[in-house]
């Protein structure tokens, strides 16, 4: 049974990314809903280690390729698209990790630097 509604915030990043950047990018997503509280972080499987260090006490769900390419994502990066076969990580990581039915909360946005992306999503996790 699925258990309450939940944000997600699901992150894209490169490997030079700082903690900096993927603060600017869920400081960007969340936008002007700053009150939200984040349940879990999600990425790419591959990436799910290096999110974790920033994570702190927040649970990460690393994804698996072909749980990304399910995803039906707003935002269609050619260069995504190329690494990863998802339009967007960060939008298709949010959407599997906050589970069937999730809906996303907007498009992900980009980190000042351009090292990272965040999208939200609000689902009920299983």
């Amino acid at each position: 049974m699925a258990g309450p509604a939940v944000i997600v915030a699901g992150f894209g990043f490169r490997d030079t990314v700082s903690n900096e950047s993927l603060s600017d990018a869920l400081a960007r997503a969340l936008g002007d809903r700053p009150g939200e509280s984040v349940a879990v972080f999600a990425t790419a499987a591959e990436k799910a280690t290096r999110l974790r260090r920033f994570a702190g006490a927040i649970p990460v769900r690393g994804i698996e390729q072909p749980a990304l390419v399910a995803q039906d994502t707003r935002t269609r990066s050619a260069a995504s698209i190329a690494a990863h076969g998802a339009g967007s990580v960060a939008e298709a990581a949010a959407l599997a990790a906050a589970g069937p039915g999730s809906v996303l909360l907007g498009s992900r946005v980009v980190s000042g630097d351009r090292r990272a992306t965040c999208a939200l999503a609000q689902g009920r996790t299983t």
